[in-house]
C-alpha cells in the first residue's frame, strides 16, 4: 500500500520559515521523482518544485531564491524548506511520487501565511 504523508504546516508570519516533510513507504523510493504541489483557494494546484532520484532538483519561479527541495533515501522522505514565506504562498501543499507510469499523492499539509 502507497502512503504519502506530509507535515509540518501551519501558521506562519510573513517573512517566516518553514519545513515541509513527505514520508513514503509502498514505493521504490530511491528511484522516485518527488515533487511538492500546493494549491491556493479558487486556484488550480500547482508545481512548486521537485527532485529526482539521482538528486536533480528543478523548481518553478514562484520557489527559486526561496525553497530549497531535498530528500533522504535512507529515511524515504523528502523536504521542502521554505523562507521568506508571503502571503501569497498560502496554500495546502501535496507531496506527489512518480516513477514509470505511476503516480501518487499525499493528502496535503496547510500552510498558512498571516500576520
Amino acid at each position: 500500500q502507497v502512503q504519502l504523508v506530509e507535515s509540518g504546516g501551519g501558521l506562519v508570519q510573513p517573512g517566516g520559515s518553514l519545513r515541509l516533510s513527505c514520508a513514503a513507504s509502498g514505493i521504490p523510493f530511491s528511484i522516485s521523482t518527488m515533487g511538492w504541489y500546493r494549491q491556493a483557494p479558487g486556484k488550480a494546484r500547482e508545481l512548486v518544485a521537485y527532485i529526482s532520484g539521482g538528486g536533480s532538483t528543478a523548481y518553478q519561479d514562484i520557489a527559486k531564491g526561496r525553497f530549497t527541495i531535498s530528500r533522504d533515501n535512507a529515511k524515504n522522505t523528502a523536504n521542502l524548506q521554505m523562507n521568506s514565506l508571503k502571503p501569497e504562498d498560502t496554500a495546502v501543499y501535496y507531496c506527489n511520487a512518480a516513477y514509470g507510469a505511476s503516480e501518487y499523492w499525499g493528502q496535503g499539509t496547510q500552510v498558512t501565511v498571516s500576520s
